[in-house]
């Protein structure tokens, strides 16, 4: 009996802790359903960016925050990125009650979810391989608006930048490599608004195209329409970000204007942010450079050998080129191979003609040797016949 009146009490508790947990998400969403319809006007039309004054192009501020470098594949040529992107512009057209606001407070914070209500400038990375929002459970993503309509967009974001590396200098090289940021929209056929389906006429008409059943967005705006723009700040890296093999050098940044659409005309908004990987030589030094350099004077100990120990210098040189031989082999295989000459190249080759060379030393000496050997010998020899005459 007890065990009944357990169970029938725990069920109770769990029925009641799941219709208060579904109430609170049901009013959740009421909310921010109800907050979105408050700031949206009734025809907002996402797909049509913000109207500006006097023909001024709809500016939008980008910073980002690099939060960590994974790693720089030399192979493939490029390098793996976590960033916070934030973008910022005003949108003339919400409407910003009073009442959404809490006191004292100018902004208001909002689901990642009313994002997709609004217009997007819809930056993308021009030389990414991938790219992504950070998601664990739901996209690393925050919507602040202010009161004099501010938009701010932040979220975490994973890239693959690709990256075209020269290694002429290598293993002493220097990368420079370049994130390209344009604009660029592109959303596939949905279906027309009612209140568009009469329209005539559009400010946006030469980048929407209206058709009688759907609507293809595929919009990149020239610089009399959109600017891109880099924000107070514009490109921080986290100083405590520390890389195996390079030192990161302070990012650069540039905004650009490009022309190579040639459907459309005008020139097109670009950020630029450069970032500098120093190879560290502290490795190769030990690796590379301090064990080659050690091999060759190895091989010098063979001078000092007498002209008679012949299995003696050539197993000593003859081990010495092979030992170079291996070493450098491996190297070579933590580069992609190039068809230019490389500094270890270089190096190689130089430590091999010293072995070489030492080699060579012997030979021709030993030549010489023999050579003076037979002269001497055939002399002896004359002077003893012309002695007993």
């Amino acid at each position: 009996m007890k065990n009944t009146i357990l169970i029938v009490v725990f069920y109770s508790c769990l029925k009641l802790f799941v219709c208060s947990s579904v109430s609170l998400l049901t009013d959740d969403a009421k909310n921010s359903t109800l907050k979105s319809r408050i700031v949206l006007p009734e025809h907002y039309v996402k797909e049509i960016r913000p109207p500006s004054k006097q023909g001024l192009p709809v500016v939008v501020d980008f910073n980002i925050f690099v939060a960590d470098i994974n790693s720089i594949n030399v192979e493939d040529m490029d390098f793996r990125v976590d960033m916070f992107v934030r973008q910022s512009w005003i949108e003339s057209r919400l409407d910003m009650p009073d009442y959404i606001f809490e006191e004292g407070d100018d902004y208001v914070t909002l689901p990642p979810e009313f994002f997709d209500s609004l217009w997007q400038p819809d930056p993308y990375f021009l030389n990414a391989k991938v790219s992504e929002i950070a998601a664990l459970n739901h996209k690393f993503s925050s919507v602040t608006l202010y009161r004099n309509k501010t938009v701010k967009y932040s979220a975490r974001m994973h890239a693959i930048i690709a990256c075209q590396m020269e290694f002429q200098l290598y293993p002493m090289d220097i990368q420079i490599c370049p994130i390209y940021i344009e604009s660029c929209k592109f959303k596939g056929r949905k279906e027309l608004p009612h209140y568009l389906h009469s329209s005539s006429n559009s400010t946006e008409s030469n980048y929407i195209n209206l058709e009688k059943i759907a609507l293809l967005v595929i919009v990149s705006y020239h610089e009399q329409k959109l600017r891109l723009r880099w924000g107070t700040g514009a490109v921080t890296v986290n100083p405590e970000l520390k890389l195996l093999q390079y030192d990161i050098g302070k990012p650069v940044v540039a905004e650009e204007t490009v022309d190579y659409m040639l459907e459309k005309s005008g020139n097109f908004s670009r950020l630029v942010v450069f970032f500098r990987f120093e190879r560290q030589i502290g490795h190769h030094l030990i690796q590379t450079f301090a064990p080659s350099t050690l091999v060759v004077m190895l091989s010098w100990f063979s001078f000092w050998l007498g002209l008679d120990a012949i299995p003696g210098r050539v197993a000593l040189l003859v081990t010495s080129m092979l030992t170079l031989v291996t070493m450098f082999t491996g190297l070579k295989s933590d580069i992609p191979p190039v068809a230019y000459v490389k500094a270890l190249d270089v190096w190689m080759a130089g430590c091999m003609m010293f072995v070489f060379a030492a080699l060579g030393e012997f030979v021709v000496v030993k030549v010489l040797d023999l050579r003076y050997q037979l002269e001497y010998d055939l002399q002896t020899s004359m002077s003893r016949h012309y002695s007993t005459d």
